[in-house]
């Protein structure tokens, strides 16, 4: 079946003059990170703010019943209430969001065309959030939310691909640069959405993320002339013949798939950050500052900061350290990042087991946490996308691509389903259960290396 083109998607216009680079790339890359950087603005903004508000307001009694079909939506998580609830509700919001992408690529490929995906995703998204600001909405809003999402994410991404020509080295640096767009967003929505919720309000914080997520669709709007010879690009990527899997094809194929579970149970404990991990921080941790209580979303903005901190810290180490000595290969790094995320969920361990009754714990070991587990998102997050990028077979890399995205579904389910035990487990052994999460991967990657590991090695290409 043959995508069917938007009508300014075909050609480029008669007689358009070509627009030169900006920094070294082409100008419609720009337009696509910045428009990325307000979509993750409102959606990382939207997410921190949500397993607090429904804890703290929307699931408490006089409010609850105002929410449309919410009697019914709740037969599907059994008798959980309150904490446990709210922590269900958000993982699966978040896992589903790395579902819907799949109908968003359909969507574009077959019927509309990425542009026009892109923004009724956009459209779509804008509309949930505005609709979080009224109780009997929440429902829709989330849908609202899951469907935008997954037509804007994955169709966002493969335009920054599209841009360049399948031999330009540049990409890679793009993707950088766009990613860098992705951080600026998270970074920056909870001392603005976060602060605006918890502070005067949870339904300004919403409205916040959706005037964010409008700057986008305009920031977009505004590049579409940057965007068009990228879309004929991608279109005769796709039209050109495919080569056959061969026999060690289907076997790193396989090899990668097996490894998609160990990935979702390694990405829990970072994940649960913003679910329980959030939580546990606004009763117990101690954030007044100059006599002010800091607001609890700002916990999401300090670990981004200090992740894009190490993301690059940890890049220029293995740099030096290629420099010296044979650097790592990904499944190693893999292994290396388990055990920091094992020493990350120690420390708050440490944390819970050394709190005094009736005193609030010092910022001194959720710092050390948020450090320690940045070195192992480092290690795990970019390391393990770049091993499904080399390895999966050139025939079917982005649809090896879409099965790493399955890894996240997986992960979010379980993040929601494990934070509904932190009302019921003790808090030492609730964060000992992430750290069992990060121990069992670590361990699996190490099987991984030795028992299919020479699976996934490239063979060089014969002499000529």
């Amino acid at each position: 079946m043959t995508a069917v083109a938007e009508p300014d998607d075909a050609v480029p216009l008669a007689g358009e003059i070509p627009v030169p680079d900006f920094l070294g790339h082409p100008r419609g890359l720009w337009y696509l990170a910045f428009t990325e950087a307000w979509e993750r603005f409102s959606y990382y903004g939207m997410q921190s703010l949500l397993v607090l508000y429904m804890v703290k307001y929307l699931l408490l009694p006089g409010r609850i019943e105002h929410v449309a079909a919410f009697d019914s939506f709740r037969r599907l998580y059994g008798g959980l209430d309150g904490q446990a609830l709210a922590s269900a509700i958000f993982g699966t919001y978040t896992a589903t969001v790395y579902l819907t992408p799949i109908f968003g690529g359909f969507l574009a490929d077959r019927i509309l065309g990425r542009r026009r995906t892109v923004l009724l995703g956009a459209l779509t998204m804008a509309a949930g959030h505005f609709l979080m600001a009224f109780e009997g909405a929440f429902l829709f809003a989330l849908l609202c939310l899951v469907l935008g999402c997954g037509m804007f994410k994955g169709n966002i991404a493969s335009q920054v691909g599209s841009l360049y020509k399948p031999e330009d080295l540049r990409r890679a640096d793009a993707f950088q640069i766009f990613y860098l767009g992705i951080n600026a967003g998270v970074i920056a929505s909870p001392l603005i959405v976060g602060t605006l919720g918890e502070v005067y309000g949870w339904h300004y914080g919403f409205a916040a993320a959706g005037v964010g997520m409008l700057l986008a669709t305009g920031i977009y709007l505004s590049g579409q002339k940057y965007l068009r010879s990228g879309e004929n690009e991608a279109r005769a990527i796709a039209a050109a013949p495919r080569a056959k899997l061969t026999r060690r094809d289907w076997r790193a194929v396989i090899a990668l798939v097996l490894l998609i579970p160990v990935l979702a149970v390694a990405i829990v404990p970072n994940n649960q950050i913003f679910n329980a991990y959030l939580v546990w921080g606004d009763q117990q941790f101690d954030l007044i500052f100059l006599g002010k209580k800091l607001p609890t979303t700002w916990l999401v903005t300090l670990d981004a900061i200090v992740s894009v901190s190490f993301l690059a810290l940890v890049a220029l180490f293995y740099r030096w350290y290629g420099k010296h000595w044979r650097e790592p290969d990904e499944t190693t790094k893999l292994i290396i990042g388990s055990g920091f995320s094992v020493a990350g969920m120690m420390c708050l361990v440490i944390a819970a087991a050394t709190r005094v009754a009736g005193h609030k714990i010092g910022l001194f070991w959720p710092v050390a946490f948020h450090i320690v587990n940045s070195i192992a998102f480092a290690h795990l997050l970019p390391i393990s996308l770049a091993l499904f990028a080399k390895y999966g077979p050139k025939a079917i890399n982005a649809t090896i691509i879409g099965l790493y995205y399955l890894a996240f579904f997986f992960a979010n389910t379980l993040v929601g389903w494990v934070g509904s035990f932190y009302q019921t487990m003790t808090t030492t052994n609730f964060w000992l259960l992430h750290a069992g999460f990060a121990a069992g991967a670590g361990l699996c990657f190490v099987i991984f290396k030795f028992v299919a590991g020479h699976y996934l090695e490239v063979e060089p290409e014969p002499a000529r």
